[in-house]
């Protein structure tokens, strides 16, 4: 071969990002690099990625933990309310008995959870970093965004609280900006600053190059390659047809005063908008776009309505506060009454167990897709999903619902629950999340010591 043809060729790395003046697509990893220099392709291992869930309101008392439990700590049968997680039980640790020693309940709470140091009212401030903005100064110059932190937009009078809207703070103590927009998040990854407007898709603006990076690659990337395209695809069409949708219903004025219409570029379809950002979520993972993401499932005090949930009626926090069902407290929205407290709690669970099928959704995802080095997305991943507040009724930051799934690379194992006999801070969690992720930290927030998930 000829040293022009060897300029002239065109060498794959796992980085490949197709560009345009309006698009920019980063590949998913691949696994065989075909460089003229070598003959024989070459495999690497998968970056790990780090995501962080957070639910308001906590969980009503008795629905969170497992029905059976094996001696050794397996995991054998989830109870009923977090029966859509059963397919993926080999896949989740639950820890127990985790606390946060500096600050709980709706307005502490958020800001707390995952500095493991509190917030600090008068000056507006978080009293640390938050542990996805650690790793993010770790390993985010490997990526084209730093981190990724999304949050749905928040429903009810406190849906412009400060504290109650951020998980995600930076040295400073300040808040990072969330995404809510599903639109705004895809044009983050795949649209350049200075590309401008245009009405094609990413994928029509990069359709020459892909035709012809599909030719220099093997037939298990081109696979892969494709997989990718058809989501990328799939998710624009969707985002597309939601936002005329949003629009519709904005201008809709037959909505009674019990559903706020969704702004525009917001889905109208709650379980819609949820998975279409948790589809961008798998895409910034899949693409490497990121590997650090945040997603707050709304505000640390959200009166979402959850009416189009079968069987539940009134807020999700007037739900939350379920030894009470007079419809007279000041959490009650004055209009919805129950019949019993056994009938509001069982309500609120529902509304849990909703959230625990988006999440089934994700991990699916997740463990579809399979990466280079032979595991899936998920088992190169961490996903912490919890909240912070244990029993949403009595504000109890004590035994703190929480959930990790994936394994880390292979840092942890999985299919267990961890049973501690006294409080646990939940900054040790984050530390141990922080070490498995390979980072270099000796403590953070409150915690100096390591959670073990063994």
């Amino acid at each position: 071969m000829t040293n022009e043809s060897l300029r002239n060729q065109v060498e794959i790395s796992r980085r490949f990002i197709l560009k345009t003046a309006s698009a920019a697509v980063s590949l998913p990893l691949l696994d065989q690099l075909l460089s003229p220099a070598f003959a024989k392709p070459t495999v690497s291992a998968s970056p790990r990625r780090l995501i962080y869930l957070y639910f308001p309101n906590g969980v009503a008392e008795g629905t969170w933990h497992p029905k059976k439990v094996g001696h050794d700590g397996k995991l054998l049968e989830l109870n009923s309310w977090m029966s859509p997680l059963e397919p993926f039980k080999d896949d989740l640790t639950i820890p127990t008995n985790l606390w946060m020693p500096e600050g709980d309940g709706h307005v502490e709470g958020p800001p707390n959870w995952l500095t493991g140091k509190g917030y600090v009212g008068e000056h507006s401030r978080a009293a640390g970093v938050s542990v996805d903005q650690v790793a993010a100064e770790a390993i985010g110059d490997q990526t084209l965004l730093p981190s990724l932190e999304l949050s749905l937009q928040g429903q009810g009078f406190f849906s412009n609280s400060l504290p109650r809207n951020a998980i995600s703070w930076n040295r400073q103590g300040v808040p990072l900006p969330r995404e809510v927009e599903p639109r705004a998040v895809f044009d983050r990854m795949f649209r350049p600053p200075s590309g401008g407007a245009t009405t094609a898709g990413v994928l029509d603006e990069v359709r020459d190059q892909a035709r012809r990076l599909r030719k220099q690659v093997s037939r298990q990337d081109q696979h892969r390659i494709d997989e990718y395209f058809q989501s990328i695809r799939a998710l624009e069409k969707r985002i597309e047809f939601a936002n005329r949708r949003s629009h519709e219903m904005s201008a809709d004025q037959t909505l009674t005063d019990m559903f706020t219409p969704p702004a525009p570029g917001i889905p109208a379809e709650h379980e819609e908008y949820v998975r279409q950002m948790l589809d961008l979520i798998v895409l910034a993972l899949q693409s490497d776009a990121t590997r650090v993401v945040t997603f707050m499932l709304d505000h640390g005090q959200s009166n979402r309505y959850f009416n189009f949930i079968d069987g539940v009626k009134g807020t999700w926090h007037a739900l939350s506060h379920y030894r009470d069902a007079s419809g007279r407290t000041d959490d009650d929205d004055g209009k919805t009454r129950w019949r019993s407290t056994k009938e509001k709690r069982a309500m609120y669970a529902k509304v849990n167990r909703w959230h625990h099928r988006q999440l089934a959704y994700l991990l699916a995802k997740l463990k579809s897709i399979q990466e280079p080095d032979g595991r899936t997305l998920l088992d190169n991943s961490l996903i912490v999903y919890g909240s912070s507040l244990g029993d949403g009724d009595t504000h109890g930051n004590e035994d703190l619902p929480t959930l990790i799934a994936g394994r880390g690379g292979g840092t942890i194992e999985a299919g267990s629950q961890i049973r501690s006999r006294r409080p646990v801070d939940m900054a040790s969690l984050h530390l141990t999340m922080l070490q498995s992720t390979g980072i270099n930290a000796r403590r953070f927030g409150t915690a100096n010591r390591p959670l073990s998930l063994s």
